[in-house]
């Protein structure tokens, strides 16, 4: 299979394919004779740190996120080929994961309602629990 021209992480992001270095080996695991004999692992690594194709804004997230280099395997199927176009998509999607930005929380209050609902259901339970304490030794 040739090698794939590029990998798009983001929109406007494309990494180059020969930037990905591949590695191939043995699945371990059941699956007899062709298991034992096929190379059907799939290993891709990417050197964050030392792309050209991303923005230096966009290679500090990622290192902060994943490191300065990321490796993703798969040999969940039978075929190599199968194997290489998993290893990519879980690179692509781990990749897209760590570059989306996350929202920062904004402290809220609860509502009067919602306190209210709060301490009477502790009032429910602990009236409960006294009646079971209560009838405890009664027998």
């Amino acid at each position: 299979m040739a090698e794939p021209d590029e990998l798009r992480v983001a929109p406007g992001v494309v990494v180059a394919g020969g930037e990905l270095t591949w590695r191939f080996s043995a699945s371990g695991g059941a699956g007899g004779q062709h298991v034992n004999t096929s190379n059907t692992r799939a290993e891709v690594v990417w050197d964050i740190a030392g792309s050209p194709s991303l923005p230096e804004h966009l290679r500090q997230r990622l290192t902060d996120r994943l490191g300065p280099v990321v490796a993703v395997v798969a040999s969940d199927r039978r075929s190599q080929v199968r194997n290489r176009e998993l290893a990519l998509a879980r690179l692509q999607a781990r990749v897209q994961g760590a570059l989306d930005e996350r929202r920062p929380r904004r402290p809220t209050r609860p509502t009067p309602a919602s306190r209210h609902r709060r301490l009477d259901d502790k009032r429910r339970r602990s009236g409960l629990k006294q009646s079971r304490r209560d009838g405890a030794g009664d027998e």
